[in-house]
């Protein structure tokens, strides 16, 4: 069950009396919530490609979720996520007022931004909410930037305008053409890759999207890095849940990323893990669907 703040007025509390409670909700389309959450500490030390991990209580799972946002003025973290799974529809019922019994982070390592001369950053899905902050820090940095925004359709195209503000040049894909370009985001990378010269890549989405994303900008040799979201429990690398092999070698998702190079990921491997639990996964679904777990 969802905790509320009973008779909180939330324009007059300040952030500290207002901790983990959410002061905004969107709904960007059928199945992506944004949330707006009071969480002040968090919001202070925050940087792009940071991660936090929400717990909603008891027999709840720990959700990995990207800070897509923050106001250290304001004491608040935004999140986006998909609803797919229990916990992340059992989130998308809480509202404005409600209370997230525990937020942990900012957890991982951020993104190493610098001035490398011309970055395309590249949002697939959700995975846009991660490419947004990544994308004004790059752009804040110097760069000349490029951003590609990818959806299956125009309904779940989201972040448009941040994604746009920032860049230089701007492109959407869609798969089936009712928005922008009609095909994949590997699509206008590779003209841009032919047409110009491209110092960086940062992609983030579903793990399809990319792993094609790094198979077409490796005749290139671009550098090209990537942000997982391999399976997490406790999030400080003490469970081992998240392993990873980059380069041959075991990593830690939540301590030695979530950014990679992509060259270097087995793709194979990450995709067989975050399988790993899909039944129970299904399983969980359907019974929160039924109304037996809340």
């Amino acid at each position: 069950m969802n905790t509320h703040c009973e008779n909180c007025n939330l324009a007059n509390l300040t952030p500290d009396s207002l901790r983990n409670v959410i002061v905004a909700k969107e709904e960007l389309s059928p199945v992506l919530t944004s949330l707006e959450i009071s969480a002040p500490l968090i919001a202070r030390s925050a940087k792009a490609g940071q991660f936090v991990i929400v717990y909603m209580g008891e027999g709840g799972e720990r959700i990995p979720l990207t800070v897509s946002d923050s106001d250290p003025e304001k004491g608040t973290v935004t999140i986006i996520f998909q609803k797919v799974g229990k916990s992340t529809l059992e989130l998308g019922t809480y509202n404005v007022g409600d209370v997230i019994e525990g937020i942990v982070g900012p957890l991982g390592k951020p993104t190493d931004v610098e001035k490398v001369g011309t970055v395309v950053v590249i949002g697939g899905g959700v995975g846009t909410a991660i490419a947004m902050p990544v994308a004004k820090a790059f752009a804040a940095s110097g760069n000349k930037l490029i951003t590609i925004l990818g959806a299956r359709s125009k309904d779940l195209v989201i972040l448009e305008d941040k994604m746009r503000e920032p860049a230089d040049e701007f492109y959407v894909t869609t798969d089936d053409g009712s928005y922008g370009r009609k095909g994949l985001v590997t699509d206008q990378l590779k003209d841009l890759l032919d047409s110009q010269k491209i110092d960086l890549v940062f992609a983030v989405g579903p793990l399809p999207m990319m792993k094609f994303v790094c198979k077409t900008t490796k005749p290139y040799n671009v550098p090209t890095i990537v942000s997982l979201d391999a399976l997490m429990i406790d999030g400080t690398g003490m469970c081992g849940g998240c392993r990873v092999t980059v380069g041959g070698k075991p990593m830690f998702t939540c301590v030695d990323g979530p950014d990679f190079d992509g060259q270097e990921v087995d793709w194979d491997e990450l995709a067989l893990r975050k399988r790993y639990y899909f039944e129970e996964e299904k399983e969980a679904k359907e019974k929160f669907l039924a109304g037996g777990n809340k």
